[in-house]
């Protein structure tokens, strides 16, 4: 319940990795700052709160997942505002500003924000506050923070006219009680016109709710020889000014050590997405040539004895764990090296101020030190600036206690973005930086988000061959730089290439990688469905496949189960199929041709009786002496085929799929196809952009990338 001598407000949050969670935990926390009682609750918990009977003002924060869809925790909400039976005033009492988070790398920008808003508007529901759109790809807090800014005035605001609205209704009511009926109807009295959206940029919405750090209070001043900025060193004037710092988030998490053993729990209960299954890894090949400027493994997976179904197309996750090296050294920092296999049990604290705490679903009640630093926490997260503000208390060096307020301050907002959030710091990196920080595990436990499980693309057919399952990938590297004295592995990449390392065909031996291995090594993985990339359901339908380095992976699945419907339906008519394919080199890293060398015995009437009509290929960093330069990358591959693409796009109603890495490829293939679209059609860029949202509309063009 909330305090009755606080104004309320409704706040709910759906967060699919813990980020939009977070941001309300802090709006809910500054509110009682401005004399404001938050209701907080996740959106999936209808029956805490009733949208359609609420009086007071919402406000809502969302993210987006997948292709543009709203996080798991809102799907029944959005499924239920989405009944096409409710009438257009359904929400008309309903007051509300939303916050929506997204990633612009994406072709959905913050569309789970979007979706709901829309919704609420067409329902009749009004703003009392602008909508905010936060973009993770140049970072949140850039929208995030002034959009909270500006929410506090906004608030107030709607909450006086409400009070108002509802204390002239009361008076009419009186009235109309004391007095004979009279002939003409009293008309309520209507303030909504009143309510007027309040702008970020308006000058009051900027009210303070941070704490304020007065140099005053640290007498630091910059060493003269050291003249730019880095992680652990600042330079005026934001050396030399007072700062504005977030509140302290407050405690709630206990962990007590226990001398009792036991058994860690299964993997498959940190797990809420769905069934998790445990199978062996049967192959493994690198596709690449030993100097090639990335790595690329093929591993197989054996899943006959399970109920795991898939279709080309479709992703999968992998459960994976930290780095076992990464996981003893922060035992090491954290005092605790010798109690790693020690049993502790996570309690949230007595008397903890924080709201509606409790333990978080991904931190068991109970299991060892190191499972919960290996399986249960993300301690590769970039640090949150309240995580940051956290640290500042375990901190005994002044100077270093200055220069975290500073990165998680208003006025060093931009050396957080340059020094944390680009440079892809984590916290043993900070700990490395700050040697006098010194933090509790329970701190851990409170601030690092979910260990995620990591997705990956299926790079074969059930139908073609039941009971496997195939998935490539690039061994992430994270080179080493001014923030990060340490080169890095990607989390799942870098364990996968370290747990299939003895079974590992290399890239000359790949023509007699035939053989399965005798590995016992498992991994955990479930099932993470696509709902639009697949196959079209008429198989007649002519398509376009772009899949350049490891982005081809699908499309191996597309054409090995087109293959085999080929064979099983000789009756029917089948569409011409295009693939186009780039790499850096032809000899270090082919990796369609690795595939057809592999696996060569399944594929190799690809060809022979049309399954793959036409392949093109091209090789970005290999130099030619030919009179016209072959195209370099996929998108030129394209534009050499214009009017074949757009035959297809536009008078078969083919579809279009892309696969890989967004920003440095799947833009520049949209590019490329509103060009040929303009140039074909003899029309202006902005009507092909028109033609190419339409194509994206009806599900035509299609894609599957990644940042």
């Amino acid at each position: 319940m909330c305090c009755d001598s606080k104004k309320r407000f409704l706040l709910l949050y759906a967060t699919q990795k813990g980020q939009a969670k977070a941001i309300a935990e802090e709006i809910w926390q500054q509110a009682g700052v401005h004399g404001l009682e938050a209701d907080m609750h996740c959106i999936s918990e209808m029956d805490k709160y009733n949208l359609e009977t609420e009086k007071d003002p919402v406000v809502i924060v969302i993210s987006t997942t997948g292709t543009g869809e709203p996080p798991d925790t809102a799907r029944k909400f959005v499924k239920k505002i989405q009944d096409k039976t409710l009438p257009p005033d359904h929400f008309a009492h309903l007051q509300y500003g939303l916050l929506g988070l997204g990633d612009s790398e994406y072709m959905f920008f913050c569309n789970g924000g979007r979706t709901v808003d829309r919704r609420l508007q067409e329902l009749g529901a009004q703003h009392f506050y602008d909508t905010g759109l936060a973009d993770d790809c140049v970072g949140l807090e850039l929208v995030v923070d002034p959009w909270i800014d500006g929410l506090w005035l906004a608030l107030k605001e709607a909450l006086r006219l409400q009070e108002e609205k509802e204390g002239m209704n009361n008076a009419v009511n009186a009235v109309s009680s004391s007095l004979s009926p009279a002939p003409d109807t009293v008309h309520e009295l209507n303030l909504s016109s009143k309510v007027q959206n309040l702008k970020l940029e308006d000058e009051g919405a900027r009210g303070s709710d941070v704490l304020s750090q007065k140099l005053d209070d640290i007498n630091l001043v910059a060493p003269a020889s050291d003249t730019e900025p880095s992680l652990v060193h600042s330079v005026p004037p934001l050396s030399q000014t007072a700062l504005n710092i977030p509140a302290l988030p407050p405690e709630y998490i206990e962990v007590q050590h226990q001398d009792t053993q036991g058994e860690n729990p299964h993997l498959s209960s940190l797990i809420s997405e769905g069934t998790t299954f445990e199978v062996p890894v049967t192959k493994a090949v690198q596709l690449t040539r030993g100097d090639a400027i990335k790595t690329a493994l093929l591993l197989e997976l054996d899943i006959a004895d399970t109920v795991f179904e898939y279709q080309p197309g479709d992703a999968f996750c992998v459960i994976c764990p930290n780095n076992a090296n990464e996981v003893e050294e922060l035992l090491h920092i954290l005092g605790l090296s010798e109690k790693g296999d020690d049993f502790v049990c996570v309690k949230v604290k007595q008397g903890t101020k924080k709201k509606g705490a409790s333990r978080p679903q991904h931190i068991p009640e109970r299991s060892t030190l190191k499972f919960l630093l290996t399986w249960c926490l993300e301690i590769r997260a970039i640090p949150k600036k309240a995580f940051l503000r956290a640290l500042v208390e375990c901190t005994g060096d002044v100077a270093e206690k200055r220069r975290l307020q500073e990165l998680c301050s208003r006025q060093g907002a931009s050396d957080y973005t340059r020094f944390i959030r680009d440079s892809n710091v984590c916290l043993l990196d900070l700990l490395h930086a700050f040697p006098s920080c010194k933090p509790s595990l329970s701190l851990l436990i409170e601030h690092l988000p979910k260990l995620q499980a990591r997705s990956y693309s299926v790079s074969s057919s059930n139908l073609y061959q039941p009971g496997r399952l195939r998935f490539v990938f690039n061994v992430v590297e994270f080179p080493a730089g001014a923030s990060r004295p340490v080169s890095r592995k990607g989390v799942c990449t870098g364990w996968l290439a370290e747990l299939v390392a003895p079974l590992l065909h290399p890239y000359e031996n790949t023509l007699n990688a035939k053989g399965e291995s005798t590995s016992t090594e498992k991994i955990s993985i479930f099932p993470r469905p696509n709902n639009t990339f697949h196959l079209p359901a008429d198989p007649s339908v002519p398509f376009i496949m772009v899949g350049p380095g490891t982005g081809i992976s699908p499309f191996i699945g597309f054409l090995q189960h087109r293959q085999k419907l080929r064979e099983q339906h000789t009756d029917w008519e089948f569409g011409e199929t295009w693939l186009f394919f780039g790499c850096r080199h032809h000899d270090r890293d082919y990796l369609f041709r690795q595939f057809l060398l592999l696996f060569r015995d399944e594929l190799r009437n690809f060809f022979k009786n049309g399954t793959l009509t036409h392949l093109k290929v091209c090789f970005s960093r290999d130099s030619s002496a030919a009179e016209v330069a072959p195209p370099k990358y996929v998108q030129d591959a394209l534009r050499l085929h214009a009017k074949e693409v757009a035959r297809i796009l536009l008078k078969e109603g083919g579809y279009f799929y892309v696969c890989g890495d967004k920003k440095h490829m799947a833009d520049d293939v949209s590019d490329a196809i509103v060009d040929i679209l303009s140039m074909e059609m003899e029309a202006d860029k902005l009507e092909a952009m028109k033609i190419l949202a339409l194509l994206r509309e009806a599900k035509r063009y299609l894609q599957d990338v990644w940042s």
